[in-house]
């Protein structure tokens, strides 16, 4: 019986420090933490892909990420819900985690749409990358001026 893994948590007090002192910079730092949890949430949904009991009992359900934000500070947070569509059943008797009736319920992760949505993530924290990388070098030309 697996462990479903986890995305962690983390802290924006770098970014909230680079808001202040360079903005340009800072934005783009924020996409590329966005990103980044987004791909540890999909990460977590590909290591559960094939477990069948969690800690709870139940099959791993897939975890979604939304980015909300505020409009009042713009702060941007990551909401993650479990995806409340049900997995599929699958009918094996001999496994540890079958019903009375032989069926075993399997995760509700599609792996192929989890590796586009990871493609996706990753194409965005680089787009992130580049455009921190293009506005540290316009500062520091500005700093030679």
């Amino acid at each position: 019986m697996a462990s479903p893994a986890s995305p962690s948590g983390g802290g924006n007090a770098g970014i909230e420090r680079a808001k202040v002192l360079m903005p340009s910079l800072a934005r783009s730092a924020e996409g590329m933490a966005v990103q980044a949890k987004f791909m540890e949430i999909i990460a977590a949904n590909i290591a559960n892909a094939q477990t069948t009991k969690t800690p709870e009992g139940t099959a791993y359900r897939r975890q979604v990420g939304t980015c909300e934000v505020d409009p009042e500070t713009g702060r941007v947070s990551i909401r993650v819900d479990a995806d409340p569509r049900p997995g599929r059943l699958v009918y094996d008797p001999g496994h540890p985690d079958a019903d009375e009736k032989g069926f075993v319920e399997r995760p509700n992760v599609d792996v192929t749409s989890e590796m586009v949505d990871l493609m996706l993530a990753r194409r965005l924290h680089e787009a992130n990358a580049v455009v921190f990388k293009a506005a540290k070098s316009m500062l520091r030309r500005a700093l030679e001026i």
